[in-house]
């Protein structure tokens, strides 16, 4: 292996051998630990050493990284404490996720690491949306995202690294290509003669190189962070190297032919360049074994100090507590109660439903110079249902920006971007169209704060509903999905005043909120709106009408379904309750207006399994059955996918079942 120190000193080189010597000398010592059933799991990056130290030495201390499983060296060369690494391996409160999560699966905001989730993909579309706050504050940074061969095959890796050469990021991807993800090697992985050559048709440079030799990956990736800010364009980088261990340990190794492992034992990372520096007479035997005497002894008492932690007890209420973010959030969410409209009271003017929705935005980005708008068409087209129109001439198009049909690596750039203190608004051009970027939302947004404290500060519009006769992929009431996702907000507003006012806090809010808009409502629905900027809370329902005979629990669509029924049948006394936010649910409210009827009918036009409705109803008759006079029924729109006809969507919609269900809990 050849070393070229070109003009690093000698006391830099043998910084560069402590900080490759550290993170291999505590694998090994994890390596024991396991094998003693101390920690539970271990992914080995023994053999990959390099990769990790000389990228994160080429960064400065506060340009963001992302790492995976096997990269030990950037958590030790942005000297994390070891002691408090170790209670973090053995599941500690007192390490850096309270206990939540396991080995590398964790960040830390003030080392500028973002933890990974165990879907490899979306760490890199994270890194684009850090890379994008650096060029919007036009600062000479860069962020860095790794991946493995393995991960290179996920529609994440494709998405990334075409939306950083689209935008013109200045963020680096590296691939350590080790032969095998898992157990499948790279013939089994790709067709493609090197995964690099990827690079040029995304428009992007990229280089291949020996990810085993310290100072060539330095080098490197010294030179790159240069040209990406230089330039302002992405890179990529294929490291070659290999994993001397297991997947994790547990999977082993024999699917590997031994022969390989004689190869890359005599280009071991740690040796070689130890060996050299002895040659170069930058260090001697007995300086090495001094120095690996020093970590040692600092590794036992890091450990010592790790076991002497105390005993996780569970707190339900704190485990609860940190799924949000509070900051800036004055009111207990969970303690809501019903709201009734401001709107009377200040002066107001009449506007659409879509309108509103389109005032709030804007008066967000008035207020929030942070806030950038993200999404298909929503520039000089200005959305698909023209919510944005204008915006890119007031706010130009670094804060309204047209996005590639990379529905996941935007959200992930959203996320990237709340790294780094910036508010986001991504639009799903039809909320349909979200299902291919579920996994940023579900095990990304609404995980982070749980996990290690670092809050996701995005909005996500996701115009929804039938009954325009779009058939099955424009027309889903989705909702439901994400209320099932603790760490999310799902909000889904009736009226224009709650439009602007919820997307107004929901922009305020720290936590990923997912905003509901029905089509439907969009130019058919006109109501007083106050002229200025204020919110509608997040978590309290609507006190739509008060009565005594019958609940009517409903959201979006289904609230004015439900008053068009009421005036129909005025003889029959209802109370008609409009949830706006749908998690975390009013449960206050909706106590309440069962006192005051004991029947109740939960409406809404999602499919009847699996509906919000169904929770509703539990909750009900587990907290309110004494107040019941009659069963709770859910009228819902068919267990079917939603038709085009306008006939069968009819049919389909729980509107046309709402009086059949009325008159049933009335006769009971």
């Amino acid at each position: 292996m050849i070393f070229d120190r070109k003009d690093l000193s000698s006391d830099t080189l043998v910084r560069f051998y402590k900080s490759i010597l550290l993170p291999r000398m505590i694998e090994e010592k994890m390596l024991l630990l396991l094998r003693q059933g101390k920690i539970s799991k271990w992914f080995s990056g023994i053999g990959q050493e390099a990769i990790s130290v000389g990228a994160t030495l080429a960064l400065q201390p506060d340009e963001w990284i992302m790492p995976l499983h096997r990269n030990l060296g950037v958590f030790t060369t942005r000297n994390m404490p070891l002691g408090k690494l170790f209670m973090q391996w053995q599941g500690n409160k007192e390490g850096y996720s309270k206990g939540r999560e396991r080995s590398f699966h964790f960040g830390s905001r003030s080392h500028h690491i973002c933890g990974m989730i165990s879907h490899l993909g979306p760490q890199l579309a994270i890194a684009d949306g850090v890379a994008l706050s650096y060029k919007l504050r036009e600062q000479e940074k860069v962020s860095l995202a790794f991946t493995g061969d393995g991960g290179t095959s996920e529609g994440d890796f494709h998405e990334a690294l075409n939306v950083a050469a689209v935008w013109d990021l200045p963020v680096i991807f590296i691939i350590e290509n080790n032969g095998y993800g898992l157990s499948t090697p790279v013939n089994e992985q790709y067709k493609c003669e090197t995964l690099v050559s990827r690079a040029k048709g995304y428009g992007m440079e990229g280089v291949r190189i020996d990810g085993n030799n310290l100072l060539e990956v330095y080098d490197t990736i010294s030179g790159i962070r240069d040209y990406c800010i230089r330039e302002q364009k992405p890179y990529l980088v294929e490291c070659m190297t290999f994993r001397m261990r297991g997947h994790e340990e547990a999977s082993g190794t024999k699917y590997v032919p031994s022969h390989l492992f004689e190869e890359w034992a005599s280009r071991d990372p740690v040796k070689n360049f130890e060996e050299w520096l002895i040659l170069q007479n930058i260090l001697t035997y007995s300086a090495i074994e001094s120095m690996k005497a020093e970590i040692k002894d600092s590794i036992d008492k890091e450990l010592a100090t790790a076991a002497s932690a105390p005993v996780l007890i569970p707190d339900a209420d704190e485990e609860l507590r940190d799924v949000y973010s509070d900051e800036g959030i004055e009111n207990d969410i969970q303690e809501a109660s019903v709201s009734q409209s401001p709107g009377e009271e200040k002066d107001s003017k009449d506007l659409r439903f879509i309108d509103a929705i389109k005032e709030g935005l804007y008066l967000s980005m008035k207020r929030h110079e942070n806030l950038v708008l993200m999404g298909q068409d929503i520039a000089e087209y200005g959305g698909a249902f023209k919510i944005t129109d204008g915006f890119v001439q007031e706010f130009g198009k670094a804060r309204v920006r047209n996005t590639p049909l990379c529905e996941s690596a935007i959200l992930g750039t959203a996320l990237g971007l709340s790294l780094e203190g910036y508010k986001s608004m991504v639009e799903m051009q039809f909320a349909d169209f979200v299902s291919v970027g579920l996994n940023q939302i579900v095990n990304n947004f609404a995980k982070l704060h749980y996990r290690w404290g670092q809050h996701a500060d995005v909005v996500v519009r996701m115009p929804t509903g039938a009954g325009v006769g779009a058939g099955p992929f424009h027309s889903q009431s989705n909702e439901a999905w994400f209320v099932h996702t603790p760490g999310l907000k799902v909000v889904y507003p009736s009226t224009p005043e709650d439009a602007k006012g919820l997307m107004i806090a929901a922009i305020n809010d720290p936590n990923p909120v997912m905003f509901f808009e029905h089509k439907v409502l969009y130019r058919s629905i006109s109501g007083p709106v106050p002229t200025g900027y204020y919110e509608t809370p997040i978590g309290k329902a609507r006190l739509v009408q008060e009565g005594t005979e019958i609940s009517i629990i409903t959201y979006g669509a289904g609230v004015h379904w439900a008053m068009e029924y009421a005036l129909l049948h005025p003889e029959i006394s209802y109370d008609i309750l409009d949830l706006r936010t749908l998690l975390p649910l009013d449960y206050e409210a909706i106590s309440y207006s069962v006192g005051r009827t004991g029947k109740v009918v939960i409406l809404h036009e999602d499919t009847l399994t699996g509906g919000i409705g169904g929770e509703i109803s539990a909750w009900i008759s587990e907290h309110c059955f004494e107040q019941l006079d009659a069963p709770v029924m859910r009228c819902a729109s068919l267990d079917t996918p939603v038709p085009f006809n306008l006939e069968l969507e009819k049919s389909f919609l729980a509107k046309s079942r709402l009086g059949k269900v009325v008159e049933k809990l009335l006769n009971y």
